[in-house]
């Protein structure tokens, strides 16, 4: 019979307790996707080991507590798991009939952004904060919200029996959904989330079987926005000047190149092998900036060598090989389309924020998902597995 909370267990008589199901030889456990689980689990691990050593000398950020970051890292990634835990839960085909609050919850939360109650952290309008030494950051919850709202539009018919593939009209419904929130994110402004939310929306449409010619637009569209962003003078001062940076390494060392610099240089200066744990001149000199954020990976580099980041990327590596299994082998097509829209998020972020420290990509702000310090990230990328394992338990046992 089916289970009461997402999942599908057959077999199951009504004295079964939930214990047996979870751990029957066809139960929850046995389903999920472990080299996933684990993956994210020793990223978030490896992430905490990297936040604490590019903290434990910064008296002005810690207060005084070498273990400040580093708790508040695990803090996050013991909340991150229970999300991921109730995703699973509630199911991702549950969570399909409560996409519209939760797309209107997040405009809303984006849109207060623009309020006085914003606050600019980094340079970056993004953020809401909370009390207590807490803020969130709304647009790393509206990349799930496109997810699956767009999967949800995409799907409906198709999934149905009604169509081969969605109708055009549908796919204006779908991009309207992502376009609202895309264009409240890019008012702030903030960039890389809108970089990232525009390969979710690619993805998207690639795994759902929309005409070429809706990519193919959808590219062009992209490019043209791309430039009427620069001529309307959209983006803030510090985000062209990291454009610039970008386009000539050696524009203003000391100023707007500053961080790709000092980056390359502590990721060179690890070798092989790395200087050891701890023992980074870039990292305990603090030569870098929001090292235990967006360039957390210089502390992998400098540190833990080629070995240890070469790990990382495995890690990465696993975890997307992974996922475009289950999105290879799921029956429907609203799942295909959430676990593409997965893969493209972190694929595409992972690449940037790498990318950016090794200066083959412009600085864009972006955390490095389950190893960057931060709530919001660590919560949606979270969350993000539990869709992921979601579609995997749901699937049928013979798939």
């Amino acid at each position: 019979m089916s289970g009461s909370h997402g999942f599908s267990v057959s077999g199951y008589g009504p004295e079964r307790t939930w214990l047996s199901r979870v751990t029957a030889r066809d139960g929850l456990l046995r389903r999920l996707d472990w080299p996933i689980l684990l993956s994210a689990l020793a990223l978030s691990l490896i992430g905490a080991v990297l936040v604490y050593s590019a903290t434990r000398n910064r008296t002005e950020l810690t207060g005084g507590d070498p273990y400040n970051f580093l708790l508040r890292h695990l803090l996050n990634t013991g909340i991150g798991i229970a999300l991921m835990i109730g995703t699973i839960w509630l199911g991702h085909r549950n969570l399909r009939t409560a996409v519209p609050i939760l797309y209107g919850v997040t405009v809303f939360l984006v849109l207060l952004v623009l309020t006085p109650l914003g606050a600019t952290i980094n340079g970056a309008h993004a953020w809401i904060v909370i009390g207590g030494g807490f803020t969130l950051q709304p647009s790393e919850f509206v990349k799930v919200t496109i997810i699956l709202g767009m999967a949800m539009l995409l799907a409906a018919r198709v999934d149905a029996g009604d169509r081969a593939h969605p109708g055009h009209r549908t796919v204006v419904q779908a991009l309207g959904l992502a376009v609202i929130p895309i264009v409240i994110v890019l008012l702030m402004p903030d960039l890389g989330s809108v970089m990232v939310m525009a390969m979710i929306v690619l993805g998207v449409l690639l795994a759902s079987g929309a005409s070429n010619r809706w990519v193919f637009g959808l590219l062009g569209t992209g490019a043209l926005g791309a430039i009427a962003v620069w001529q309307l003078n959209v983006l803030d001062e510090y985000q062209i000047n990291r454009f610039a940076a970008f386009a000539n390494p050696e524009l203003d060392p000391a100023g707007v190149g500053y961080n790709t610099n000092q980056a390359r240089i502590a990721i060179g200066s690890g070798g092989l092998s790395g200087m050891g744990l701890f023992k980074g001149s870039q990292t305990t000199g603090q030569f870098v900036p929001e090292q235990q954020t967006d360039f957390v990976f210089t502390v992998a580099g400098e540190e833990l060598g080629f070995i240890g980041a070469g790990l990382i990327l495995v890690l990465l590596g696993v975890l997307l090989w992974r996922a475009c299994r289950i999105a290879r082998e799921t029956t429907e097509l609203y799942g295909t389309i959430v676990a593409a829209g997965i893969i493209a998020w972190f694929a595409f972020q992972s690449f940037e924020n790498i990318g950016m420290t090794l200066g083959i990509m412009p600085v864009a702000g972006l955390p490095l998902p389950f190893v960057s310090y931060g709530g919001s990230a660590m919560f949606a990328v979270w969350v993000a597995v539990g869709l992921l394992q979601s579609i995997r338990v749901q699937r049928p046992l013979s798939a």
